[in-house]
């Protein structure tokens, strides 16, 4: 069993870690999660007060047998047609919940682009790079990193691509 670094036995997750061991800056949100809310990105753009176009959901997607990893703003929706042109597959469709919380090491509600147990093919809305920062899931509900969309991106090596629809 692998150890845990003196930043995650103090309450970080591999996303937090992982970021700063790149040397990102980042700033970290934390709020509390109500499960009784209806949508987890929108809660976390009110409970931060930020604007839902800057705040981002990380969503699993199956394209042609294989998962990848779309990230949104919260404000939209996913276009699985345009997620599935963006990797050059020709169908998508979401992946099964379970599937991907056991790809990526994170809860449905808390998954973050960063620091997932297997690295996946990344594609960030290309709506980010409108923003200087851009806030997106830190690895649990509740907890929200904030970030230079660049900065996501280079770690991720993620495909930037219309991918959101309104």
């Amino acid at each position: 069993m692998a150890k845990k670094s003196k930043k995650q036995q103090a309450g970080g997750t591999p996303a937090t870690v992982s970021l700063t061991a790149a040397g990102v800056e980042f700033t970290v949100h934390a709020y509390e999660h109500d499960p009784s809310h209806p949508s987890y990105g929108e809660e976390a753009a009110e409970a931060m007060g930020v604007s839902p176009e800057r705040v981002f959901k990380t969503l699993v997607a199956d394209v042609d047998g294989a998962l990848v990893v779309a990230v949104v703003p919260v404000a939209g929706s996913l276009d699985l047609k345009s997620l599935a042109t963006a990797v050059g597959g020709k169908r998508a469709a979401m992946a099964d919940p379970t599937l991907a919380e056991r790809t990526t090491g994170y809860v449905r509600g808390g998954i973050s682009p960063l620091g997932q147990r297997k690295k996946l093919r990344t594609v960030l809305d290309a709506s980010a790079e409108s923003h200087e920062t851009i806030c997106v899931s830190a690895g649990r509900r509740g907890l929200e990193v904030e970030l230079a969309p660049a900065d996501l991106q280079k770690l991720t090596e993620a495909v930037s691509a219309a991918i959101a629809r309104a």
